[in-house]
């Protein structure tokens, strides 16, 4: 949007070919009537600006539109009148500029590939494993069952595992490699 410059206090102005020395105070900056004037005379031009930065014609006329809009609600600021076409230009230039950020945000947002959902029936599938392993895991002897959840659900080292469970680190690569082989065994048998 260009930036306006406040309009200073402004003296009345005698209109020429008052009667009884009556004063009428003119509106400094752009009037409606002048603003009417440069939508007839420049609208279509001011569109294939909007068309040159932009690529559908809904939004280079959303965009000439607000254009018009906001030069409206500011013309007492606009102080020479001649220079309206020039805020309407680059007012449509950073309202088209806003435009794109929009739509490349939308893009950045809308181009994140939703994740993978799994299924119902790969639901009740992962559940039964779940039950099955952890029926399997009760089956082991008490320091198996330490060691492998430390080691693989807690995501311990070795050394981590044998200091936490008071052992030698040779015990916890004894208890882990046996734990495993019952639970393989465990988890191939029919149930």
């Amino acid at each position: 949007m260009p930036v306006i410059a406040p309009m200073p206090a402004a003296r009345p102005a005698r209109i020429p070919g008052q009667r009884d020395g009556a004063e009428e105070v003119v509106a400094a900056g752009t009037t409606v009537d002048h603003l009417t004037e440069t939508y007839r005379a420049h609208y279509r031009s001011l569109l294939g600006l909007a068309a040159l930065l932009l690529d559908d014609t809904a939004s280079c006329e959303d965009v000439v539109q607000e254009a018009f809009i906001r030069v409206h609600s500011a013309r007492k600021r606009v102080r020479d009148p001649e220079k309206t076409l020039a805020y309407l230009r680059q007012t449509v230039v950073n309202l088209s500029r806003s435009a794109l950020r929009r739509r490349i945000l939308g893009l950045k947002l809308l181009s994140k590939p939703m994740p993978d959902m799994a299924s119902a029936e790969e639901g009740a599938y992962d559940q039964l494993e779940r039950d099955s392993l952890i029926k399997a895991m009760k089956g082991l002897q008490r320091r198996q069952r330490e060691v492998l959840v430390l080691r693989y659900f807690a995501d311990m080292t070795e050394a981590q595992v044998a200091e936490t469970l008071g052992v030698s680190l040779g015990s916890v690569k004894a208890y882990g490699s046996r734990g495993i082989a019952a639970l393989r065994v465990a988890m191939e048998a029919p149930a």
